[in-house]
């Protein structure tokens, strides 16, 4: 099998269980394909064998990868899709981080992880992505994200005014310190600390959920991912603050924003006993008694 990893220069990075992955991977005789700067970054502290190969870009991997490794947490995650983007790569997330909707496989499963890919022990979960369709170059090659687009206030601590519409239809002007369009897997996010619901993976919906309104009678809306959404923003400041997962761009008050489904999913590996289900009952503590 042949195998891509992406990881972050940290000193999370840098544990046995980063090694260990490479020695597992090399028991399975994979043919491996590196990040390059983390490559360097983790060939400071261990070994790595000499026929490992590297890359920079997309580009790189298309067409050279059965998978796509990330390792870290989720923020490491959401930049491994900008590598994969359409290449239909699935991607499996090991966890060297703290929370891990995402990257969900923990340091102690690595192993066991490894043989279900060798074995073709798992199953593929699509997840929608979120596209932006207008400014059409406005986070260059890659104006899509897998959780969410986010509007905010900058330059100034007075709210802003961001009119939104459905479809062409007029929905609200939400007086907020800003507001998050997010997908099914972008819902356990930032969407959730700001009041927003848990959406299913495979839902067909969007959230729209306002950052700290004006109105507190302004609650989260689901809708369908087949809308188009057009956001204008208004404020006492000419510019204000655009972010797509974990990219961000300042743009001016004359910019309208277009937003749709992208035309293409990211294809996520789920391993055996693995389940949204389980994932939220574990990651959000659900039924965890705090008298014992």
């Amino acid at each position: 099998m042949k195998v891509a990893i992406y990881g972050r220069s940290t000193s999370d990075n840098l544990s046995e269980n980063i090694q260990m992955l490479f020695h597992k991977l090399e028991e399975c005789a994979a043919e491996v394909l590196v990040y390059e700067p983390f490559r360097d970054f983790i060939s400071q502290k261990m070994q790595l064998s000499s026929r490992i190969k590297t890359f920079n870009s997309h580009a790189d991997i298309r067409g050279k990868a059965d998978y796509m490794l990330s390792v870290g947490g989720d923020g490491t995650f959401l930049e491994t899709v900008s590598f994969v983007r359409d290449s239909k790569i699935p991607i499996l997330g090991i966890n060297t981080g703290r929370l891990g909707f995402l990257a969900n496989v923990a340091k102690n499963e690595i192993n066991a992880a490894i043989d279900a890919l060798a074995q073709k022990k798992y199953s593929i979960e699509t997840r929608a992505l979120l596209c932006v369709t207008k400014p059409e170059n406005l986070f260059g090659e890659v104006n899509y994200g897998l959780n969410e687009l986010t509007i905010l206030k900058k330059d100034s601590s007075a709210m802003v005014t961001i009119h939104t519409y459905i479809n062409g239809d007029y929905l609200n002007s939400y007086f907020a310190d800003g507001l998050i369009v997010a997908t099914p897997t972008g819902s356990t996010a930032y969407s959730l600390s700001c009041g927003g619901p848990l959406v299913m993976p495979g839902s067909e919906n969007f959230v729209i959920t306002p950052i700290a309104p004006h109105n507190l009678n302004v609650r989260p809306l689901v809708i369908s991912d087949n809308s188009v959404i057009t956001l204008k923003v208004q404020g006492r400041s000419p510019n204000y603050l655009v972010t797509l997962d974990s990219r961000s761009e300042t743009v001016d008050d004359s910019t309208e924003l277009t937003l749709q489904k992208a035309g293409f999913y990211m294809q996520l590996i789920k391993l055996e006993n693995q389940h949204f289900f389980n994932t939220m009952r574990n990651k959000l503590l659900w039924g965890l008694d705090k008298r014992n």
